[in-house]
Protein backbone atom coordinates (compact mmCIF):
# COMPACT_ATOMS: atom_id res chain seq x y z
CA UNK A 1 0.00 0.00 0.00
CA UNK A 2 1.12 3.57 -0.61
CA UNK A 3 1.66 6.13 2.14
CA UNK A 4 -1.74 7.78 1.56
CA UNK A 5 -3.60 4.53 2.16
CA UNK A 6 -1.52 3.78 5.26
CA UNK A 7 -2.32 7.27 6.53
CA UNK A 8 -6.05 6.75 5.95
CA UNK A 9 -6.08 3.32 7.57
CA UNK A 10 -4.17 4.39 10.68
CA UNK A 11 -5.27 8.00 11.09
CA UNK A 12 -1.60 9.04 11.19
CA UNK A 13 -0.47 11.89 8.94
CA UNK A 14 1.84 11.26 6.01
CA UNK A 15 4.32 13.62 7.62
CA UNK A 16 4.38 11.49 10.79
CA UNK A 17 4.79 8.31 8.76
CA UNK A 18 7.79 9.84 6.98
CA UNK A 19 9.18 10.86 10.37
CA UNK A 20 8.77 7.30 11.66
CA UNK A 21 10.75 6.13 8.65
CA UNK A 22 13.51 8.69 9.36
CA UNK A 23 13.67 7.40 12.93
CA UNK A 24 14.00 3.80 11.76
CA UNK A 25 10.59 2.77 13.05
CA UNK A 26 9.19 1.93 9.61
CA UNK A 27 11.09 0.48 6.67
CA UNK A 28 8.98 0.60 3.54
CA UNK A 29 10.12 -0.87 0.29
CA UNK A 30 11.13 1.76 -2.26
CA UNK A 31 9.77 1.23 -5.74
CA UNK A 32 11.85 2.24 -8.80
CA UNK A 33 9.56 5.26 -9.08
CA UNK A 34 10.67 6.35 -5.59
CA UNK A 35 7.27 5.68 -4.04
CA UNK A 36 7.12 3.97 -0.66
CA UNK A 37 5.35 0.61 -0.56
CA UNK A 38 4.15 -0.61 2.83
CA UNK A 39 3.20 -4.18 3.69
CA UNK A 40 -0.09 -5.10 5.33
CA UNK A 41 1.62 -5.62 8.71
CA UNK A 42 2.66 -1.97 8.78
CA UNK A 43 -0.83 -0.96 9.93
CA UNK A 44 -0.32 -2.91 13.18
CA UNK A 45 3.22 -1.53 13.52
CA UNK A 46 1.96 2.06 13.25
CA UNK A 47 -0.66 1.33 15.90
CA UNK A 48 2.03 -0.03 18.22
CA UNK A 49 4.13 3.09 17.61
CA UNK A 50 1.14 5.27 18.49
CA UNK A 51 0.53 3.34 21.71
CA UNK A 52 4.17 3.64 22.75
CA UNK A 53 4.25 7.36 21.92
CA UNK A 54 1.10 7.87 24.02
CA UNK A 55 2.92 6.15 26.89
CA UNK A 56 5.40 9.02 26.79
CA UNK A 57 8.27 7.13 25.19
CA UNK A 58 10.59 8.73 22.67
CA UNK A 59 11.27 7.34 19.23
CA UNK A 60 14.74 6.08 20.16
CA UNK A 61 13.27 3.97 22.96
CA UNK A 62 10.44 2.85 20.70
CA UNK A 63 13.01 1.72 18.11
CA UNK A 64 14.45 -0.61 20.75
CA UNK A 65 11.08 -1.87 21.96
CA UNK A 66 9.29 -2.29 18.63
CA UNK A 67 11.11 -5.47 17.52
CA UNK A 68 10.17 -7.03 20.87
CA UNK A 69 6.42 -6.48 20.54
CA UNK A 70 4.06 -9.13 19.31
CA UNK A 71 0.65 -7.52 18.92
CA UNK A 72 -1.27 -4.26 18.94
CA UNK A 73 -1.56 -4.32 22.72
CA UNK A 74 2.25 -4.03 22.84
CA UNK A 75 3.13 -7.19 24.68
CA UNK A 76 6.87 -7.71 25.01
CA UNK A 77 8.28 -11.03 23.95
CA UNK A 78 10.72 -12.87 26.17
CA UNK A 79 13.53 -11.99 23.77
CA UNK A 80 13.92 -8.47 25.12
CA UNK A 81 13.82 -8.99 28.86
CA UNK A 82 16.61 -6.42 29.36
CA UNK A 83 14.22 -3.67 28.28
CA UNK A 84 12.01 -4.24 31.31
CA UNK A 85 14.50 -2.62 33.71
CA UNK A 86 14.71 0.49 31.55
CA UNK A 87 10.94 0.67 31.22
CA UNK A 88 10.54 0.25 34.97
CA UNK A 89 12.92 3.19 35.47
CA UNK A 90 10.93 5.28 32.98
CA UNK A 91 7.73 4.41 34.82
CA UNK A 92 9.30 5.43 38.14
CA UNK A 93 10.39 8.76 36.58
CA UNK A 94 6.84 9.36 35.33
CA UNK A 95 5.37 8.48 38.73
CA UNK A 96 7.71 10.96 40.43
CA UNK A 97 6.72 13.66 37.93
CA UNK A 98 3.03 12.94 38.53
CA UNK A 99 3.56 13.15 42.30
CA UNK A 100 5.36 16.49 41.89
CA UNK A 101 2.59 17.88 39.71
CA UNK A 102 -0.08 16.66 42.14
CA UNK A 103 1.70 18.38 45.02
CA UNK A 104 1.98 21.60 43.01
CA UNK A 105 -1.73 21.44 42.12
CA UNK A 106 -2.64 20.92 45.79
CA UNK A 107 -0.63 24.00 46.75
CA UNK A 108 -2.41 26.04 44.08
CA UNK A 109 -5.78 24.71 45.20
CA UNK A 110 -4.97 25.82 48.74
CA UNK A 111 -3.88 29.27 47.54
CA UNK A 112 -7.07 29.85 45.57
CA UNK A 113 -9.30 28.44 48.27
CA UNK A 114 -10.33 25.19 46.63
CA UNK A 115 -10.53 22.06 48.74
CA UNK A 116 -7.67 19.61 48.37
CA UNK A 117 -8.50 16.59 46.23
CA UNK A 118 -7.79 13.07 47.27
Amino acid sequence: MKIGELSRRTGVSRRSLRYYEEQGLLMPERLPSGYREYGEGTVATVRRIQILLSAGLGTSVIAEILPCTIDETVVLTGQCQELLDGLAQERARMTAAIDDMTAARDILDNLIGRPLTA
